[in-house]
């Protein structure tokens, strides 16, 4: 408010800021709301990924594709949350205040762009960001003093690892050789995050973030990543904190495997599999834990079944069944490697994984007879109406020469709160419209943790 004995220039200069304030506002909430394009359509019946170019039918079973989502935007009221700094009353899904710009306390981020710029401020409240990132006080060191890393430490391995660039086939300098050793577990999540941009898409990639903040994996190994998932996730907070395989742009097909580590890094590279006729490959990290101690992290999405009309027996079995051996035969001479990813594997199908002796299944060796099923279509209620499908297709398998399995657990088997999406569902002759809540992916994801011996 203006006092009455302010001066008419003096009134003019702060009429002038809060306008340009508004501007700065409304320009950022633009640029915030940008649109993603649609680089390719999944097929509803096989869930082929087809390309763009392909508008007509599928190319594997020639279903039409999906009309896209209707948005509507709701119609209840938006609760509003007080900005500590000028009590201006924001809308609640607002992450910082539209008149001064602070930052809304952590418990009223609410909206997609909780994961836009979310940085250590000196002068922000300690509250701001915990949703996120645990903050915690930070001593001064000197340069040359270790840093101190625990297994459970997330903002301590922030530290050690502080100034990761993204590199292909270039050694990755951090840390020191005392923080490397101190060093003594080491988490690898394996997660195909579903190539469906028309299903919730910033959503569903959100709640894969906060997965990624809650566990703080070392080595993340990602599948069925488009074009536009990987530019949601490059405006992420937890991306800064990662080297990954797979340089912006450099992508050309509709969907790609993934690597990204906080782990020093020696060299990412690729190697395609010669009879894939869906490009498939094996993605390969060489990284530094310890000084002469190399290990090595690998991942792939193997040759999908497409069991659909007009031919019910595309299952790629033998195709899966010899890119396995590839992968396999390839990484055998590393002494410490993990092999995790989407196999696709159907153990009926396409027999035991084969892998030689020296070689553990890490779910088998830690959960012997727990089904560990990463699809499955009766509890994940997002996938109701779809065909049961109950299978383990995603799996770690490790050959470990100087470390050994800890645990493995799944993650992702929650649905997102207060999110649901219809689908038709023809029961009979009759088209039944079903609600349906919003997991993270079709898939589940595994997280495993290793320790050195």
């Amino acid at each position: 408010m203006f006092q009455t004995g302010a001066s008419s220039s003096s009134k003019s200069l702060l009429s002038i800021s809060f306008f340009l304030l508004h501007r700065t506002v409304e320009n950022r909430r633009t640029f915030l709301n940008f649109s993603l394009p649609m680089s390719s359509w999944s097929c509803k019946k096989c869930t082929f990924l087809n390309p763009s170019s392909q508008k007509e039918a599928c190319k594997i079973c020639l279903s039409p594709p999906s009309p896209p989502p209707s948005s509507s935007p709701s119609s209840s009221t938006i609760p509003k949350w007080s900005c500590k700094a000028c009590t201006f009353l924001n809308p609640f899904k607002n992450s910082d205040c539209e008149l001064c710009g602070t930052r809304a306390p952590a418990l009223s981020l609410s909206s997609f762009k909780d994961l836009i710029g979310i940085s250590e401020d000196a002068n922000a409240d300690s509250s701001i960001g915990s949703v996120f990132f645990p903050l915690q006080p930070c001593k001064k060191r000197k340069m040359d003093d270790p840093v101190p890393v625990e297994a459970n430490d997330d903002f301590a391995e922030l530290s050690a690892f502080r100034g990761t660039r993204t590199s292909t086939n270039t050694v990755v300098e951090m840390g020191d050789s005392s923080s490397r050793a101190s060093l003594k577990s080491i988490k690898i999540m394996t997660y195909n995050v579903w190539f469906r941009e028309d299903l919730e898409l910033r959503n569903r990639m959100r709640a894969l973030g906060q997965l990624i903040q809650r566990h703080s994996p070392d080595v993340i190994c990602f599948q069925e990543v488009t074009p536009a998932i990987y530019d949601i996730f490059q405006i992420t907070n937890w991306w800064k904190v990662y080297s990954c395989s797979v340089k912006k742009d450099s992508h050309s097909r509709g969907y790609f495997c993934m690597l990204l580590s906080k782990l020093p890094v020696k060299s990412f590279s690729c190697q395609p599999f010669p009879n894939s006729i869906m490009g498939r490959e094996l993605c390969i990290a060489n990284l530094e834990v310890q000084k002469g101690i190399s290990f090595t992290v690998a991942t792939s999405h193997l040759e999908s079944p497409c069991p659909a009309p007009p031919k019910w027996n595309q299952m790629y079995s033998k195709e899966r069944v010899i890119q396995a051996k590839e992968a396999i035969d390839f990484l055998k001479e590393t002494p410490n490697v993990i092999f995790g990813g989407d196999m696709n594997w159907d153990d009926k199908l396409d027999g035991r994984f084969p892998f030689p002796d020296g070689w553990i299944d890490a779910w088998e060796e830690l959960r012997p007879g727990e089904n560990g099923w990463t699809y499955d279509t009766k509890s994940n209620k997002m996938l109701s109406g779809n065909r049961t499908l109950q299978k383990r297709l995603d799996r770690f398998i490790c050959k470990l020469q100087d470390f050994k399995v800890n645990s493995i657990v799944m993650i992702g088997t929650e649905s997102i709160p207060e999110l649901s999406y219809t689908k038709e569902k023809k029961v009979g002759k009759d088209m039944k419209t079903l609600e349906l809540p919003v997991f993270p992916s079709d898939h589940y994801g595994l997280l495993l943790s290793i320790s050195s011996l």
